[in-house]
């Protein structure tokens, strides 16, 4: 969500922002609304002071027994009186259709974002790690299914498509996996570890930016809960509504929870295999910072997700995304892309963004400078992913494959995996 006082304020410099995200001017459309609702806001005032004003004036009328005068203000008392629920509504509703356009305008990109509209205007940042050569590399299907640990037709039975049986040490890696993120982002990297809830409703989708623009993307319940797409929306929610003291913040949390989506929006794409499901595992960072505090914060939580790929010991590399391919709430996001051998390319494991205030806005969340004496200020949010775990199990299942068809563990994954070296057929 966007002040309307910077927008009156400096209509070309928004519509410049919304250019780089490919999107066709905007600045006027919302003016011309603003204008209307503050006009309607205006009548309604005119006539709520018209209507106590004549009431005054019926009293008067009728001490003086000036009856004529006192019969007419009744008159014009009543009409105003029965207007007023039409100006009401008028109102609310240009200030509705209002806040539905701001909603589904996405935030504007940071001043050293990249101009680009899709992929190709992606610049990579910095990588780790170089491919090791695979003879015949295979895929994490191929590999799950030799090995009788994945199982895709009992997923379909169950389900349908874009959902995965894990069963035996396969199952135990992707544990591990999540747990080791856990471990490190809790004891290493100071984030708090949060337990939250997997249902939430209207508002906290809101909040985070996933509604309205996003409800197709989305599960939802027959009682109107949402399943979460990524815990997310629970964490960054839990500072909605409230005024935090400067010195509490930064505030870092993480979960590991399960995750819906819809996948509304990519039919066709990544259909085999474990890439793109309606359900997985991820862990979520989740930052509550101060402004001047929030891109030192994205380094750090950019940092955190790239120390799980580097202790996994996967080669990756990190994109700086363009102002076109960012996500909806973000002002600027880093990708983390993991090298898959049996696709020969890398692929996005996560996404680490700082949404400004963009996001505060919307949950009304705010802090109280140290020391100030003026209004609270909005804070600024991020979150990343720390990481997707499904992927992450298709990363160590493809870089780790042996000639054989076992799977070796890396390192520092033995430790969860009761100091099991690698997963062959016969570690169930």
């Amino acid at each position: 969500m966007f002040d309307l006082r910077a927008i009156r304020d400096d209509p070309a410099g928004f519509d410049k922002a919304w250019a780089r995200r490919g999107l066709e001017p905007k600045a006027q459309a919302i003016l011309g609304l603003d204008a209307e609702r503050r006009q309607a806001q205006t009548r309604l005032q005119q006539a709520l002071a018209r209507r106590n004003e004549a009431s005054k004036e019926i009293g008067d009328a009728k001490r003086t027994r000036d009856e004529d005068r006192a019969a007419a203000l009744m008159v014009e008392v009543a009409a105003l009186k029965a207007d007023l629920p039409r100006l009401e509504e008028q109102e609310k509703a240009i200030g509705s259709t209002l806040e539905a356009f701001l909603a589904a305008l996405p935030n504007f990109p940071a001043d050293d974002v990249p101009d680009g509209l899709d992929e190709t205007g992606n610049v990579e940042h910095r990588s780790f790690g170089a491919p090791t050569p695979i003879d015949s590399p295979k895929d994490h299907v191929a590999l799950g299914e030799a090995l009788g640990m994945m199982d895709f037709g009992a997923a379909s039975k169950l389900s349908g498509a874009r959902f995965t049986v894990l069963g035996g040490a396969l199952s135990r890696l992707e544990r591990a996996l999540g747990q080791f993120m856990l471990d490190l982002h809790t004891r290493e990297f100071g984030y708090r570890e949060m337990s939250v809830p997997l249902m939430v409703r209207d508002n906290a989708m809101f909040g985070t930016s996933q509604l309205p623009k996003f409800a197709d993307d989305l599960f939802q319940t027959t009682n109107g809960y949402w399943l979460i797409p990524t815990a997310e929306v629970s964490l960054t929610n839990l500072v909605g509504d409230q005024i935090l003291e400067a010195e509490s913040l930064p505030l870092r949390m993480t979960a590991l929870t399960p995750c819906f989506r819809a996948e509304a929006g990519s039919a066709g794409r990544d259909t085999r295999g474990m890439i793109r499901q309606h359900q997985f595992w991820k862990v979520e960072l989740v930052s509550i910072t101060t402004p001047d505090a929030s891109n030192a914060e994205h380094e750090r939580m950019t940092e955190a997700a790239e120390t799980v790929l580097k202790r996994l010991e996967l080669p990756f590399r990190t994109m700086l995304l363009c102002a076109g391919d960012m996500g909806f709430a973000a002002r600027k996001t880093y990708d983390l892309e993991v090298w898959l051998p049996g696709q020969g390319a890398y692929r996005e494991i996560s996404s680490c963004s700082n949404c400004g205030d963009f996001q505060a806005r919307r949950m009304k969340a705010r802090f109280r400078p140290r020391g100030a004496e003026g209004s609270p200020e909005f804070v600024h949010t991020l979150n990343g992913s720390g990481l997707a775990v499904g992927r992450a199990l298709v990363a160590v299942m493809e870089n780790y494959q042996l000639p054989d068809g076992a799977i070796a563990i890396p390192a520092v994954l033995r430790p969860y995996m009761g100091g099991l070296t690698n997963i062959a057929a016969t570690h169930e």
